[in-house]
């Protein structure tokens, strides 16, 4: 097996193998059949998404000797030069502009821009973290950008675009790259661990695209980080949340079953074990949260996982299911601003442990509080007890109130005095 990193084993050698960027990659495409490539393009978007190897691709593109096409024939010498692990081509030069982005190497690259490739169609200038180039160094740049050699072309990439001249930006393509969806993301990690022939657990990749972010060379790294540990069971869950510093899903299943029950001693206990099993109580907070707002979305729309708004395996969606109906809807969303709000609290905080506490306490205590949102999620619990009543087989059963029990008054204690055959509003 080899040791390469697995974001460079699985680098993208054409468009086609590009995930999760078709509004770039497929006007690229189109540009390369109709022939009217641009001298210049500015590449932009967020780190790992894709930029740097497009650029590379579409050098691939220009130079293969059955180009320009959109796709490359791999098998000339340009296409193997460029390869995944080829030596790279002399004519296709790229530049970190983080320490090359000064007047002098400007003015450098500039005339050796005039140049004619040595054995390729063109000669092109990759300039990587293009943000770092000095105005000067841009302005040096300028008149070979606008009106370059036929020979010639540039493609800037850069995680800041607007640190680019505006006079350089407008004589470029502008293509702005996105963070790959997670559902893309997971598909893609799940393929590149069947090609590696390691065995994960279903709750491992979800976990993964969470750290990843939307970033395909992060979650790369996060898959090798985790692959390169695996044992004879291969990637494990708990491995997965020991590695990654994510709290494991009992802890988080017990803390809202706590809530749901009011039971002060098992959310303090669970509190507890966090403490101490040595994880980070921010991150519980952060963990407690994402998992708020699953259940949130489940009590608003059941079939959430079918549509894919929330990514989890069909056991723990299956538990969030029946917690979120044992939730009120003003009680939930009342636990989710608490815990949103003791997450800011918890920054710089001198004792976490504490604020922690505090966060379950407020959950659970809603008494304690007189604003409209504690009041609704106190309704809330009664109308729980109420109709945990009614299932037992209490009298409240065919019980429906009249206008003095929503007064207050003594008739909402004597529901069985109600005429059978008095009408129902």
């Amino acid at each position: 097996m080899s040791s390469l990193a697995l974001y460079r084993r699985y680098r993208p050698e054409s468009f086609a193998e590009v995930i999760g960027q078709g509004h770039v990659t497929d006007p690229l495409q189109q540009a390369l059949r109709n022939n009217r490539v641009n001298h210049a393009y500015l590449f932009s978007g967020p780190r790992g998404c894709g930029k740097t190897t497009s650029a590379r691709i579409l050098a691939r593109c220009l130079n293969c000797e059955q180009g320009p096409t959109p796709t490359p024939c791999g098998e000339c010498q340009s296409c193997r030069d460029l390869a995944r692990n080829g030596p790279g081509s002399i004519d296709v030069i790229e530049i970190d502009a983080a320490s090359h982005g000064g007047v002098d190497d400007a003015r450098d690259l500039r005339e050796k821009a005039f140049f004619g490739p040595a054995s390729s169609r063109y000669k092109i200038y990759i300039i990587d973290e293009a943000h770092m180039v000095s105005p000067q160094g841009f302005n040096a740049l300028l008149k070979v950008v606008e009106e370059p050699p036929e020979h010639l072309k540039f493609i800037f990439a850069t995680t800041e675009p607007e640190k680019v001249i505006g006079t350089i930006r407008s004589r470029t393509h502008h293509y702005p790259f996105r963070l790959v969806p997670p559902g893309t993301l997971r598909d893609y990690l799940a393929e590149v661990c069947g090609r590696e022939g390691i065995a994960i657990d279903e709750g491992v990749l979800p976990l993964v695209v969470r750290a990843g972010a939307g970033s395909v060379r992060d979650s790369m790294s996060v898959m090798d980080q985790l692959l390169a540990g695996a044992g004879a069971d291969g990637v494990t869950y708990d491995m997965t949340t020991a590695l990654l510093g994510y709290t494991d899903g009992s802890l988080l299943d017990s803390v809202v079953e706590a809530f749901v029950s009011g039971d002060g001693s098992a959310a303090f206990g669970v509190v507890d074990r966090v403490i101490e099993g040595g994880n980070d109580p921010r991150r519980f907070v952060t963990d407690l949260l994402e998992r708020l707002r699953d259940l949130v979305i489940l009590a608003a729309v059941p079939d959430a996982a079918e549509k894919g708004l929330i990514d989890a395996p069909a056991d723990v969606v299956e538990r969030m299911q029946a917690q979120a109906r044992s939730f009120g809807a003003a009680e939930l969303s009342r636990a989710a601003d608490i815990v949103n709000e003791g997450l800011t609290e918890m920054r710089g905080a001198h004792s976490p442990r504490l604020q922690l506490e505090l966060i379950c306490a407020r959950v659970m205590l809603p008494a304690a509080y007189g604003d409209e949102r504690s009041v609704m999620a106190r309704l809330d619990r009664i109308e729980r007890g109420v109709q945990f009543s009614a299932g037992a087989g209490a009298p409240a059963m065919g019980y429906v109130p009249g206008p003095e029990a929503h007064a207050g008054g003594a008739g909402s204690a004597a529901p069985a005095a109600a005429p059978a055959a008095a009408p129902v509003p």
